[in-house]
């Protein structure tokens, strides 16, 4: 797997380059500016690109314009958005019109290592990964109009895991229910919002619930 990080703490930077080293992958390029990352990514085309929200010169959400921008010129590129804090409109312009590959943390999850890593190598396959914060403010903004109003709270539940991107063998494990009840809850999750419950791949569930979030 190659990868592209920009993050403008040389520190983080340094830390993230070290951490995936050490895992056998290969960081082609660690950035601190938008346009510098944007030249690392024509570059070496990497798997998946690691990208600070904030980064310089005005430090507000450059980092995820460069993410954005990445995406439009390398359509195949995997991205995962690293932020200090939840900010929903970024959640929602990085998934918008997207087919999976993105992933969207909170920094205080990279000390996780397993987590962070796992998340990683999710959204380098084409997979989702949502930091649990973020999926429960995106919940709490979709319940603000009953969107979700005809779902029971464990079905919400089953819905906020799914958009984490957790199998359904890690749902059980977290809800400590069998397989049949996930099963059971996801299809009436996809019955209540009249999405696509043709069974597929757990990434393409993920996708539309995400899809349905984002609307």
């Amino acid at each position: 797997m190659r990868i592209v990080i920009a993050e403008d703490d040389a520190l983080l930077r340094e830390g993230l380059t070290l951490l995936l080293r050490n895992e056998g992958l290969d960081v082609a390029a660690a950035t601190d500016n938008p346009d510098d990352f944007l030249s690392a990514v024509a570059a070496h085309e990497p798997d998946i690109a690691v990208v600070d929200v904030r980064m310089p010169p005005t430090f507000t959400d450059e980092g995820l314009r460069a993410a954005v921008e990445a995406r439009r010129r390398h359509p195949k590129l995997a991205v995962l958005v690293l932020s200090a804090w939840v900010e929903q409109s970024y959640a929602h312009e990085l998934l918008a019109g997207t087919h999976g590959g993105v992933g969207y943390l909170l920094k205080e999850r990279v000390g996780k290592v397993a987590d962070f890593l796992d998340s990683l190598h999710r959204v380098a396959a084409g997979g989702t990964a949502l930091d649990p914060e973020v999926v429960s403010q995106l919940l709490v903004r979709r319940k603000a109009d009953d969107a979700l109003s005809v779902l029971s709270p464990r079905e919400r539940e089953v819905l906020g895991l799914m958009a984490e991107g957790l199998s359904n063998a890690a749902i059980g494990e977290r809800l400590v229910i069998s397989a049949g009840a996930v099963h059971k809850h996801i299809g009436n999750v996809f019955l209540k919002l009249g999405l696509n419950s043709e069974d597929g791949s757990g990434d393409r569930r993920v996708q539309a619930v995400l899809a349905y979030l984002d609307h």
